[in-house]
């Protein structure tokens, strides 16, 4: 069976056109993949009139792109991507396929790992090729589990392909290769529609336009330490002043001080900027799992036991309430000069 499954594959997810940033991240990991078994990287491109968005992903690592262009597919509905999908791969047999733990990843992935009755390592935070006890490679998935209280790293030995969900803003992209050669298919799926329960009536778009902390380079992060709204205004100075944005902890927003959509974390973003600073933050695995591979990790804590400072690459002990203000002034002085 081994032999004939091959390549890593991508499910390169769009949104009205637009390729979301998690596909370039995944042709990343795909290619460091792929080195390692001496395969190739195949990308998944479906909606409606999206050919002309094959080359990008070929440029950012892809070395074949399959396209499937149709008009049953310019909205993700579950049914019509999964039988897409479920027919390529009976026809091309990946041996791994990794999707973005988006919103239409965790919905996508579950059902088209059961049509093909494969294993599905969900919310990974880290994919690599080792090879097991017999010196065979194996493609190994790690996620926290218990809560995020351990690492758990999972193999799936005898389901083909090996899927995986990876959690966006953990993989790193590659460098982009202006005019890389690579092949660009298309797909021709053959529709069930008896099955096609679902239509989608209206599309309404939020208005509320919240900027994303994953593309942050700079990051000021609290925690409970920072009490309030009003605590929260200073981390704002500071970021203000460095050219940043603010994030938070889960804690803050369980309080309801901070909005779901800058929160780092486990069960919130993976963010990974050049400087991230995390004011009254404890630490906790469930955090650390969502910032612990920030360039440069600035910690203020009161508590010098804090878990935050076990990864810091600076540690500041003392009263954030009095060290952020002071820091605001002494970078604008800096500024100034």
């Amino acid at each position: 069976m081994e032999n004939e499954y091959k390549n890593v594959y991508i499910f390169a997810e769009q949104r009205g056109g637009v390729i979301q940033n998690v596909a370039y991240e995944l042709l990343g990991k795909a290619n460091d993949l792929a080195a390692v078994l001496g395969h190739k990287v195949v990308a998944l491109l479906l909606g409606e009139n999206i050919k002309d968005k094959a080359q990008d992903l070929v440029e950012m690592g892809a070395d074949e792109v399959i396209v499937v262009d149709r008009p049953e597919l310019k909205d993700y509905l579950t049914e019509q991507y999964t039988q897409a999908i479920y027919q390529i791969v009976q026809e091309r047999h990946p041996q791994i396929i990794l999707f973005g733990a988006t919103t239409i990843g965790r919905d996508l992935a579950p059902r088209l790992a059961c049509q093909l009755n494969s294993g599905l390592v969900a919310d990974c935070t880290k994919l690599t090729i080792e090879p097991d006890k017999d010196g065979k490679l194996e493609f190994y998935s790690t996620r926290p589990a218990f809560g995020g209280n351990l690492m758990a790293t999972i193999v799936c030995p005898t389901s083909r392909p090996q899927m995986s969900t990876v959690r966006p803003g953990v993989m790193q992209k590659r460098q982009r290769e202006a005019g890389r050669k690579g092949i660009i298919s298309s797909f021709e799926p053959k529709f069930d529609t008896s099955k096609f329960k679902v239509r989608i009536l209206e599309t309404k778009m939020n208005d509320k336009k919240v900027a994303d902390i994953s593309n942050a380079k700079i990051l000021i992060s609290g925690g409970r330490g920072v009490h309030d709204a009003e605590g929260f205004k200073k981390l704002q100075a500071l970021a203000d002043v460095m050219g940043g944005m603010v994030s938070s902890s889960r804690a803050m927003v369980d309080a309801g001080v901070m909005d779901h959509a800058y929160q780092v974390g486990q069960t919130g973003k993976t963010v990974r900027p050049n400087l991230y600073m995390a004011c009254g933050i404890s630490g906790a695995i469930q955090h650390l799992a969502g910032m612990e591979e920030s360039d440069f990790i600035v910690a203020i804590n009161k508590d010098k036991y804090a878990p935050i400072f076990s990864v810091a690459d600076l540690g500041i002990v003392g009263d954030l309430h009095k060290i952020v203000p002071m820091l605001t002034e002494r970078i604008k002085k800096e500024l100034a000069q």
